[in-house]
């Protein structure tokens, strides 16, 4: 083999490395035909699908994957896990470094929809124990082909290695004060020994387990060495979110009565259409108390009581409907449409209606969404949907922290934080 042959192989080699390394990885879909994508901590009650994915190392109960393939027989797919750095890459970690076997796991678990009219294939999966704490991405593929992925969720594990305490306190920013929600965060120290906590210890804020919003916390505003204290109090609204408003909601409990906020439900032969009342913007008006599920969603079916709604519940295709002026691209937010990413998430504009709209297809259940303008910086959702300092919001503070010469970024403190809480 030639040195000139094998400098360029070497090449090569090193920049898929470097590549496969600084990819974010995210939550995504890559199969039209799957749906209803949900990871939570497994639970008894009900609304525990609602939980964000988050566990810690020492806990009793695992993470629960389910999805549903439109389609009359099942397939052979296959789940693996990836460890990631605090920044959503993948870690320099291997296989055999977190997972006490090998790292490739058959989902085996599966059953037929009953008498429904789009048929599925209902997937469950218990995510496997891991030994170390820090963020990992579930990556699920069929035909034991890598390539052919059709769905990746994050999900975090912790340890109780920091102390960490944490509150909603009214904005430090006197500016829209009335619209905004800052936390402030306070970690301590004192069973490691922290060299520079500016370098090693990263802290992220996110709302209703968004990430598309999420605050990434460096530079703290108090160090106190003695007393191994860290203090996140920005003055700068580092740490402060939009308040938001409650979301809207539809009840696609029913296919043979109409739900809250359902304007008609049309039942055909093989498939059922559902139409929305018509939503408008509510930007200046006053606020308003009422239970929502803070952008999330929940499968459920009144249609059949007493069975099981994995299988047994329709999968509706929904229409919402919206009016606003022209101009402006319109996104629906929510983990409906994973939060603005999915192809559905953009609604079109009818210039005979004035009215813009998307449609999606939804298994019966209570979903939340929003409304908000696509910009270069992202979503906002002020305009149409208005913020309020008195808005009940979920949020979590996830603590990271790199030992010298380590390898991957620790997950060593969380922090679920939701006063006030109102859910269905």
């Amino acid at each position: 083999m030639s040195s000139k042959f094998l400098l360029g192989f070497l090449s090569i080699f090193l920049i898929v490395t470097e590549s496969s390394f600084s990819q974010v990885l995210e939550d995504k879909v890559y199969s039209e035909h799957v749906h209803s994508v949900r990871l939570f901590p497994q639970g008894i009650q009900q609304d525990s699908q609602l939980d964000a994915p988050v566990i810690s190392l020492s806990d009793s109960r695992p993470l629960v994957l389910l999805f549903d393939d439109i389609s009359y027989d099942p397939e052979q797919y296959s789940a693996k896990l990836i460890h990631c750095d605090a920044d959503w890459k993948q870690s320099s970690l291997r296989n055999n470094d977190f997972s006490v076997n090998f790292n490739e796991y058959n989902i085996q678990d599966y059953s037929y929809s009953v008498n429904t009219r789009i048929p599925y294939v209902h997937y469950a999966f218990t995510v496997p124990r891991v030994t170390k704490s820090g963020n990992y991405v579930l990556k699920v593929y069929k035909n034991r082909n890598e390539n052919e992925v059709i769905l990746t969720r994050r999900f975090m594990v912790y340890e109780e290695l920091f102390a960490i305490g944490a509150s909603i306190v009214p904005p430090t920013q006197t500016e829209d004060r009335r619209a905004l929600q800052q936390i402030n965060v306070a970690v301590n120290y004192s069973k490691v020994d922290l060299v520079d906590p500016t370098t090693q210890v990263k802290v992220i804020i996110r709302q209703n387990q968004r990430w598309d919003n999420a605050k990434f916390l460096s530079k703290p505003t108090f160090l106190n060495q003695s007393a191994k204290t860290i203090r996140y109090e920005p003055f700068d609204g580092s740490s402060t979110f939009m308040a938001g408003n409650e979301f809207r909601f539809v009840d696609l409990r029913f296919i043979r009565a109409t739900g809250v906020n359902i304007a008609d439900v049309k039942v055909e032969e093989s498939v059922i259409f559902a139409n929305t009342l018509l939503d408008k913007a509510r930007p200046g008006g006053a606020y308003s108390q009422y239970l929502d599920l803070n952008g999330q969603y929940i499968i459920f079916t009144n249609d059949r009581p007493g069975g099981d709604p994995e299988v047994e519940s329709e999968y509706i295709y929904t229409t919402f409907n919206f009016q606003a002026d022209p101009g402006r691209e319109v996104v629906m937010l929510g983990s409906l449409t994973n939060w603005g990413k999915s192809p559905e998430a953009k609604l079109s504009y009818d210039p005979k209606s004035g009215i813009y709209s998307t449609s999606i297809l939804l298994k019966q259940g209570w979903y939340d969404y929003q409304f908000a303008f696509s910009g270069p910086d992202g979503y906002d959702s002020d305009p149409i949907e208005g913020s309020h300092f008195e808005t009940e919001n979920e949020y979590e503070v996830l603590v990271y922290y790199r030992a010298l010469g380590s390898r991957y970024d620790q997950l060593v403190g969380y922090v679920y934080l939701q006063p006030n809480r109102r859910r269905i």
